[in-house]
């Protein structure tokens, strides 16, 4: 087989799942409550799509920063110790204001809003990025090779902000010394995803903890006041595709009330506070029916987990290949693994429209396997499976929310 187009980068995949799972056993060992079922699931959910869509982001994203350093640098910087240094610092700082803008400008804030909907805080949350907030801050990234940095140097540094703040979601390392005077440590990064009214918008570093300290921003975790972790108005829901847009009904539903100009503007480029917190309850009371139920029976919490599970290493094979894959590959494997994450959401929530998901997933994988792997043979099961779901749908629906206890009160 050949291998030399093959994405290593899939393998950050297994590597972080072997550290959550060894974050989760440290957890149980010392009987500290750090993971829950549905706010793990939910977060793994958020990662995978993220992950996915990086299969035809990034190199959008890698283009679009050559186009703005061949037409557009200021300087033609040559790579060597200074400038690296420059560059890390650079970016580092560009950071700290993409990060702060996401939390005072309503817009920036329906992105980065999802990352901070969990309740719970372990490495799973690190995960918790969505396509529009890497959108958003490829556009403060454009500075870098605006000022003149070529394209090969700001890509590695990336590549370490990406994987350094997967260490700071984390409530198993304590106090590090001198350390939390110069770096963002778990300490200070559990301070910012905090609820609790003292450390609301503070320190928005990412690597460096410098720039909080010096614009203001920075308060150091307390013993006397735990960290509350989440939204201070939880949504509760772990619909996926709510947990991603809710903010933006909320923006929307404001700026259709909002009376002149002045504050329509207000409710896309004001601040979240000045988004009424009450009309994400009235949404959602639209948006759904019933509560949520608080309790799975044992054997859809084993079906959750075990979709999430084959979800994960599909899209490991899917990212690591998907240098040998047609564009009709990669658009049929992203939009099932999409469904994926959206059915496991439904699932969490009891939803009945989950079964019509499934069927459309299944045929999807059928799909996906046909084009990978033609043969005459797979065009005839992909054939008999749309024809048994037309013929027996009914009775399969009827089954599938009988042995899942998917029913409401």
């Amino acid at each position: 087989m050949y291998t030399e187009k093959l994405n290593l980068l899939a393998f950050i995949i297994p590597l972080f799942l072997v550290l959550m799972l060894l974050e989760y056993w440290y957890s149980l060992k010392k009987q500290k409550r750090f993971y829950s079922f549905d706010e793990s699931i939910s977060n793994l959910n958020v990662g995978i799509v993220e992950r996915m869509c990086d299969m035809f982001s990034v190199s959008l994203f890698y283009f679009f920063f050559v186009w703005v350093y061949q037409n557009f640098a200021i300087f033609h910087i040559e790579a060597n110790l200074w400038t690296w240094i420059i560059l890390f610092l650079f970016t580092d700082f560009l950071w700290y204001w993409y990060h702060r803008y996401s939390h005072e400008i309503n817009l920036l804030w329906a992105a980065h809003v999802v990352h901070h909907q969990s309740e719970d805080y372990n490495f799973t949350v690190a995960a918790r990025i969505t396509i529009f907030q890497a959108v958003f801050r490829s556009l403060f990234w454009a500075f870098i090779p605006l000022l003149g940095f070529p394209p090969f140097m700001m890509t590695a540094i990336l590549l370490v902000h990406g994987v350094y703040p997967f260490f700071s979601h984390t409530q198993t390392v304590g106090n590090l010394g001198v350390l939390e005077r110069i770096f963002v440590t778990p300490s200070h990064h559990r301070v910012h995803h905090s609820s609790n009214e003292i450390y609301l918008d503070k320190n928005y570093g990412d690597i460096l903890i410098i720039w909080d300290r010096l614009f203001g921003t920075f308060i150091p975790e307390q013993k006397e006041e735990p960290c509350v972790y989440g939204l201070t108005k939880p949504i509760h829901r772990y619909t996926f595709l709510w947990q991603h847009f809710h903010y933006l009904f909320e923006i929307g539903l404001s700026f259709k009330r909002a009376q002149g100009f002045k504050n329509k503007m207000r409710t896309i480029f004001g601040r979240p506070d000045d988004i009424q917190p009450e009309i994400r309850t009235e949404l959602e009371q639209k948006m759904f029916s019933g509560i949520k139920p608080q309790v799975h029976g044992q054997r859809l919490s084993r079906y959750i987990f075990f979709q999430s599970m084959l979800t994960m290493i599909l899209l490991f094979f899917f990212l690591l290949y998907g240098n040998y894959q047609q564009l009709i590959q990669l658009v049929v494997g992203g939009v099932f693994i999409l469904c994926s994450v959206i059915c496991i959401g439904g699932l969490l929530e009891h939803e009945s429209w989950v079964f019509p998901l499934e069927m459309f997933r299944l045929f999807l994988l059928l799909l996906y396997i046909s084009l990978t792997f033609y043969s005459p043979l797979s065009l005839v099961l992909l054939g008999s499976f749309v024809l048994m779901q037309l013929i027996f749908y009914k009775s399969l629906a009827a089954r599938y929310m009988k042995v899942l206890h998917l029913e409401r009160s």
